[in-house]
């Protein structure tokens, strides 16, 4: 598998019971198959301990500007995106495989924002709020306006139709 940033060849490495691929005699870069990162992205995890000291050839400068290409996928360009609310690291991420390519440094950036994983969350949610929570409170205020409404005209149903009616069963409606 070669490295996308420097073109190297990524060497694999196995942690724990992961195996991910690193570009050690290049850029220094780690590949993460699907739901790997997930397993050494918070400092407690002694796994990811191991990842954050890969030796790079100096000589070596990247394009961070420069989309990359998977290096799994044939022809799948990685899109860019934050990791996290903090907006601090930028990641690679294949829209087709879900893999996570990591330039040299990040790792360490990204075990560095959240000490858990419910910090993780805490944080989403807050920033989901300030996001979109106005939008949202609004479609609720109308959704219990509506139910309200609709609540009132089912109590007039129930003053023109009475429970105690079954359709088809009393010989004195005219429903």
């Amino acid at each position: 598998m070669k490295c996308p940033a420097c073109d190297r060849t990524l060497e694999q490495e196995t942690v724990g019971d992961v195996t991910v691929d690193i570009c050690r005699s290049g850029c220094g870069g780690i590949w993460f198959d699907r739901f790997e990162l997930q397993k050494f992205d918070e400092p407690h995890e002694e796994a990811g301990q191991q990842l954050l000291n890969t030796k790079t050839d100096s000589s070596i400068k990247i394009d961070r500007t420069k989309r990359l290409n998977c290096p799994t996928c044939d022809h799948a360009v990685m899109m860019r995106h934050f990791f996290s609310v903090k907006k601090e690291v930028e990641v690679d991420e294949c829209p087709a495989c879900a893999g996570i390519w990591l330039d040299v440094g990040e790792l360490r950036h990204l075990r560095s924002l959240f000490p858990t994983e419910a910090d993780r969350k805490e944080a989403a949610a807050q920033y989901f709020q300030e996001v979109v929570g106005e939008q949202l409170d609004a479609v609720h205020d109308e959704g219990a306006e509506k139910a309200a409404k609709a609540r009132r005209i089912a109590n007039v149903f129930r003053f023109i139709c009475p429970s105690y009616y079954i359709p088809g069963k009393q010989k004195w409606g005219a429903f």
